[in-house]
Formats: structure tokens, C-alpha cells, sequence
């Protein structure tokens, strides 16, 4: 499903309380479905660190080998939010405190609540673009192929929708599942078999226990609608030569229809 016509986007998730297992992260399907929508593929998400060195190699080596790289996390008042210096030292360039960073603050907080510390998210490093946030004004930034954004999910969801508008993107890329109940291994032989006939056609299989009744769903994503439905339709076939009828409705218990 690759081609010379792809736009490619890594995630960078930064952030400790996410790594110990006490922050669950949100953001990756958030922006990853939006990409999708755009045509850009998502091709890696990594989660790092606060540790200026983790921070600084990861995104130096993915903004030369991405279209985009999205980060999320280190950008708020307290001392553990670094992710701003560390993306201008990637740069080589400067941390300056932006006038109309602070003019938001300023409008959010009023002036008697502006202390040091919040005045420490209109730090941004030089000739970075700011990314609004219309939930609570402390501006997220784009540095040439890198978008900074805050971790708070709802905060993200909002910076990525007012920047999504002004991103290159591709073909959009469309799925589509389905799902039955039997094992995956009974299924391995002939979706290996269609997989090698539709190469344009990106196949996933995921197995599920639900109601102590082991299954399989299979995804399929194209950039080419008419395909991908000519392979599922070889899926949902080779589910019922093999005795087991796909069901109409995710059986995953996701809600989503397959």
C-alpha cells in the first residue's frame, strides 16, 4: 500500500507518568485516525522520557526520516516540562518568551494570576509558529516538520484540529473489518493467500475472547476503496469455507461496524 506518493508521521509521546503506567495515553489513536483521514500514514509512535537526551536523539532522527512528527507532553508550567527547550536545541536555535503567547496568557489568567511559573509555557523557541489552544490559551508550536503539543487529551484534540487543515496529506486511506468466531489460525493459510493477491491492500488480523468464545478479526486498510472491498469480500469467503459465518456486527465489543 506504500508509494512514492505517501506522506509519512511519527508520534512522539513524552512524558514519565506515561511510561510508569500511571498516565494512559489517549492521543496516539486520536491523531492517528486523523492522519488516516488526511491520507498520512502514521508509521511510528514511540514514548520517551523526560530526559533531555531521550527527547532530543528521538526527534532528531525522526523529523529527517518523517513528513511530520507530532509530540505530545513536557509543555506545561512545572520544572519536569522540557519538551520546549529540548525541541530548540534539536533546531539550534533559542528559547524566547513570545509576545503574543503571553498576550493569551494574559487573557486567560489576568495579570494577577500570571506568575513566573505559567509565564514559563510562553517560552517558545525562535522562529516557531504557534498552535492555538482555545481551552486554556497556553500555545502548543510548529518548528518545521514538528508539531508540539500539549499531552491533556482534550487540549491535544484541540490543537490538532486547528492545525490538521494545513497539513500535506495523501490519499486518504479507508478500512474496513470483519470478524467471526473461530480461531486464527484456521484462517492463517488463506489470508496469507489473499494478502499475497491484493499487495495494495493492508491485512490485520487480531485475534478476541468475548464471552469465553475465542475469534478473529480481520482489518483491512486501502487507499483504493473498490480493492479493499474485492479483499474483504475474499475474507468474509474464506471465514465461511472454512464454517464459520462472519457476524454482522463487531463481536470485539467495540461497537464499530466490520
Amino acid at each position: 500500500m506504500t508509494g512514492a506518493q505517501d506522506v509519512t508521521a511519527c508520534m512522539v509521546v513524552i512524558g514519565n507518568e506515561v511510561l510508569s503506567g500511571r498516565t494512559r495515553d489517549a492521543n496516539i489513536q486520536m491523531i492517528g485516525t486523523g492522519l488516516a483521514a488526511l491520507g498520512i500514514r502514521l508509521k511510528e509512535a514511540r514514548v520517551v522520557a523526560d530526559d533531555p537526551q531521550a527527547i532530543i536523539s528521538t526527534v532528531n532522527e525522526c523529523r529527517r526520516r518523517y513528513d511530520y512528527v507530532f509530540t505530545t507532553g513536557g509543555i506545561g508550567p512545572t520544572h519536569d516540562d522540557i519538551t520546549t527547550d529540548c525541541i530548540a536545541q534539536c533546531f539550534g536555535v533559542p528559547v524566547e518568551r513570545h509576545p503574543e503567547a503571553v498576550r493569551r496568557l494574559v487573557s486567560h489568567y489576568g495579570d494577577e494570576n500570571l506568575n513566573e511559573a505559567r509565564l514559563r509555557m510562553a517560552n517558545i523557541p525562535q522562529g516557531a509558529t504557534l498552535i492555538d489552544n482555545p481551552v486554556s490559551q497556553a500555545p502548543g508550536f510548529c518548528l518545521e516538520n514538528v508539531y508540539v503539543m500539549a499531552g491533556v487529551p482534550r487540549i491535544a484534540q484541540a490543537m490538532f484540529d486547528g492545525i490538521k487543515h494545513s497539513l500535506r496529506g495523501g490519499m486518504p486511506v479507508v478500512s474496513q473489518s470483519v470478524a467471526a468466531y473461530m480461531r486464527e489460525g484456521d484462517l492463517a493459510a488463506p489470508l496469507s493467500a489473499i494478502q499475497d493477491e491484493f499487495t495494495d491492500v493492508e491485512l490485520g488480523s487480531y485475534p478476541f475472547v468475548r464471552s469465553d468464545r475465542l475469534g478473529v478479526s480481520i482489518v483491512g486498510r486501502s487507499t483504493d476503496a473498490s480493492r479493499l472491498a474485492e479483499a474483504m469480500a475474499r475474507v468474509a469467503g474464506a471465514m465461511r469455507a472454512a464454517g464459520h459465518e462472519p457476524d454482522a456486527e463487531d463481536p470485539t465489543g467495540s461497537g464499530q461496524p466490520i
